[in-house]
């Protein structure tokens, strides 16, 4: 029975997260019968499952949502804002009800009040019909039963290929993938579309669903448990391999037999193919669509419009773009805040836009899409932008940055003040914003994952706040460098470039060793100054640099040599050592040895407050001060 009720709490949570989106949908185009058809389908599949596990109060409240989705399917009423906002908030307590039973409490939610909305509605008292319903509602409720046992019989067998599936909405969602709007107006009515004449041109599911009902298994539920126990077994594959090229090194030198070492290459080189090919698959069983986040974002912008009284169209791209798990589920709370803050500052209210000579809905697009080994999440408007004298306005005021620093601080610095803590142009603390926690939080976040947060707006026009994350967090390519004897592995999606460094090209500018790289003037820095080596840094000649970005920010890291480009596996340090300033993780060598990963965002932080007591004298062994 506890395998039961799980597997209902997991198909349940599924069929809520999806209504969430259907039902924004459905509120912009109310005549799409297949629309109300499906969503109808998930609200009986929850009211039969929960009826059957004895889950009373699930089914009751599910049975009366039903019943305003009969009513809707068969043109009784039409769908409205205020009859969306019921239905909406039916969800929300059947997603309560589900977390007591998760939970295995019981009596702490009281649906009392939305099911007297809901029956309300079916009585026409706050609902616009076209033909207001003459029968009181005790005698209407029975009839809308027998009509709705007929549309079960007939969609009865759909419903149980749709419950087996692992997620029966992506698959009905896939045809729209490429490109979904949701309007979010309050005034949704006023303008009602045609019955979506895309989806008859869109392929059909039918195909996917035939297959799940012909009694084919083609999903399985796996433990997240177990898929990092696989991943953790592979990232040991790959240190093996990478010890085993190690040794063929030696092999080569020292064995004469020249068979038995191309035989050995032989097979090194396929390990190496079978275990990147393993690494790839596993990688893939971890990778989730990011619409698993974005599916609750075009509820959470229609209620936050029907609040504030905008009109807004969220149109998102990409939903199909795959990301690592553990990257999934901590981007959610940045792109909340991210959302509220362009619903809330970004667009104008629709009077101040027609004034402005823009169109009266707003728009913003959140798109996804892969570049190289990082996911790209794009979040632009065109609503107000970001007045750049504001917040150095606000930031003087809050005390974040004091007058006379303003001076030596270009637009793009004074714009990344707003993810500091406590800063806000809001004139008033609301629901929405006002705190101060909400950019700061963005970027915690982002930078938690090894990812980078851009932003870039013009006044009037819009704003665009671009974070790029990585694929995965477990298993990276990285530049390996020595720096005194000691190894380092930087994490090759932030190295920008590599120069040989000649004599005379360092120069000091204020006590700072920078080196002049075409246009641009580049700070350097010794690993050993960051991590309280001084004693170190002379020891050896510094021949590289190894030039590293974080968004605008550039930083010369000075080594020894280069060592190749590696994969390796990013191992936590420990409980005693974690959140080790500007070292991201440790990895096992070809040798044995242990190598330390570089934090990139933390290396930049702490060469910002490096103590720079050797800073023209560092380059070099005998020579290579530039003055």
């Amino acid at each position: 029975m506890d395998e039961i009720i799980q597997e209902f709490l997991v198909e349940s949570a599924e069929l809520l997260e999806q209504l969430d989106q259907d039902l924004v949908t459905l509120e912009e185009r109310p005549d799409d019968l297949e629309l109300l058809n499906r969503i109808f389908r998930a609200a009986h599949t929850i009211k039969g499952s929960s009826g059957f596990l004895g889950f009373t109060q699930i089914s009751q409240l599910t049975h009366h949502m039903e019943d305003v989705l009969n009513k809707l399917r068969k043109g009784e009423m039409v769908v409205t804002p205020t009859i969306m906002d019921v239905i909406l908030e039916s969800v929300d307590k059947l997603k309560l009800l589900l977390d007591e039973v998760r939970n295995g409490t019981s009596g702490t939610v009281d649906t009392s009040d939305t099911e007297a909305k809901l029956k309300a509605i079916l009585e026409g008292e706050t609902a616009p019909v076209e033909e207001p319903p003459q029968k009181p509602a005790e005698k209407e409720e029975p009839q809308a039963e027998g009509e709705r046992r007929k549309e079960e019989e007939a969609t009865e067998e759909h419903a149980p290929a749709e419950a087996e599936s692992k997620e029966p909405p992506q698959q009905e969602q896939k045809p729209q993938k490429q490109e979904s709007q949701s309007s979010v107006s309050p005034q949704t009515q006023e303008a009602q579309p045609k019955p979506a004449p895309s989806d008859a041109q869109k392929p059909s599911p039918a195909p996917q669903k035939r297959a799940a009902a012909g009694g084919i298994e083609e999903t399985i539920r796996v433990d997240v448990k177990r898929l990092d126990a696989l991943m953790n077994l592979v990232g040991e594959l790959v240190l093996v391999r990478n010890r085993l090229g190690q040794l063929a090194e030696h092999i080569d030198a020292q064995v004469s037999d020249t068979a038995l070492v191309d035989a050995f290459n032989n097979a090194l080189v396929q390990l190496g193919f079978v275990t990147t090919e393993m690494q790839l698959s596993v990688m893939k069983t971890r990778m989730l669509p990011v619409q698993r986040v974005f599916n609750k974002f075009p509820r959470m912008v229609r209620d936050l419009c029907r609040e504030m009284h905008k009109e807004i169209d969220l149109i998102i791209h990409g939903e199909e773009t795959e990301l690592d798990k553990s990257v999934i589920e901590h981007i959610g709370d940045p792109l909340i805040h991210i959302l509220r803050n362009a619903v809330d500052h970004g667009i104008e209210p629709p009077e101040e836009r027609e004034r402005l000579g823009k169109p009266r809905r707003g728009t913003i697009v959140l798109s996804a899409y892969q570049e190289g080994d990082h996911i790209v999440i794009e979040v632009s408007d065109d609503g107000r932008g970001i007045d750049v004298q504001k917040v150095a306005r606000k930031a003087v005021e809050k005390g974040i940055v004091k007058e006379s620093d303003l001076a030596h601080m270009g637009d793009r610095d004074i714009l990344n003040l707003i993810f500091m803590p406590g800063f806000s142009t809001a004139e008033k603390v609301t629901d929405v914003s006002g705190r101060g926690v909400g950019m700061d939080v963005v970027k915690t976040n982002i930078e938690k994952l090894n990812g980078v947060i851009e932003l870039d707006t013009e006044l009037g026009k819009g704003t665009t706040i671009k974070i790029k994350l990585p694929l995965t967090l477990a298993i990276i390519q990285a530049l390996m460098v020595l720096s005194n004897n000691d190894i380092y592995a930087i994490p090759l999606a932030s190295v920008q470039e590599i120069i040989h460094l000649d004599e005379g090209q360092v120069y000091t500018i204020e006590q700072q060793a920078v080196v002049r790289v075409r246009d641009m003037v580049i700070p350097l820095l010794c690993l050993e100054e960051v991590f309280n080596e001084p004693e170190k840094i002379e020891e050896t000649p510094r021949r590289y640099v190894v030039i590293i970005g974080l968004a605008e920010q550039r930083l010369g890291i000075l080594v020894s040599d280069l060592l190749g480009q590696q994969e390796v596996v990013i191992k936590s340090l420990g409980g005693f050592l974690t959140n080790v300033p500007g070292i991201a993780g440790a990895t096992i060598m070809g040798d044995g040895r242990v190598c330390l990963i570089l934090d990139i965002t933390g290396v930049m932080q702490l060469s910002a407050h490096a103590v720079r007591k050797v800073a023209a004298t560092r380059a070099g062994g005998n020579g290579g001060r530039g003055r």
